[in-house]
């Protein structure tokens, strides 16, 4: 014997809407953290023209070191900055395939046109080589950076409850 209950339309739809906004409000938190621009790059783009330009120049083995550990350890400053000024974290298993391929692509990228570029300045035997590395790699990043995190976040958002 199968028991129906009457169900209000209405309200149902009221309960599945408490339910989804706040769901809503956590992808709309990410998509606009994502799509912030160019503007949220510059401070990671400067930093990196300053590593590039100074460890190009001719300076005793400890000074790169210490340049190097000032790189990290102000990317790493920004980092946790970036993440405590964030009201969203999203959990781990809520990441796509696309945000580790843009990070891994974003690496070889990356270290390629640090490769790339060095080469060429060494090759075409250019003045001020450190210089024109450091510019290049850091427009590159700021030219593909925020397109690459666009698109890797894009699919967080699925309306039919499947994961893509």
């Amino acid at each position: 014997m199968c028991v129906s209950t009457p169900v209000d339309a209405e309200k149902a739809w009221a309960d599945l809407q408490r339910i989804r906004v706040p769901q809503e409000r956590v992808y709309d938190e990410l998509e606009r953290c994502s799509v912030t621009g160019r503007r949220a790059y510059l401070p990671i783009a400067a930093v990196m023209w300053g590593y590039l330009a100074v460890s190009g120049l001719d300076l005793p083995k400890w000074c790169l070191w210490v340049i190097l550990a000032a790189y990290v350890g102000v990317l790493a400053a920004m980092g946790v900055r970036a993440s405590r000024k964030s009201r969203v974290r999203l959990h781990r298993s809520r990441y796509t395939w696309r945000v580790y391929a843009v990070f891994v692509a974003g690496a070889a990228l990356g270290g390629g046109s640090i490769g790339l570029s060095s080469w060429l300045v060494e090759w075409a035997g250019l003045p001020y080589g450190s210089l024109i590395e450091a510019t290049l790699c850091a427009g590159l990043f700021l030219l593909v950076t925020a397109p690459a995190n666009r698109w890797a976040f894009a699919p967080m958002r699925s309306y039919d409850g499947s994961r893509r």
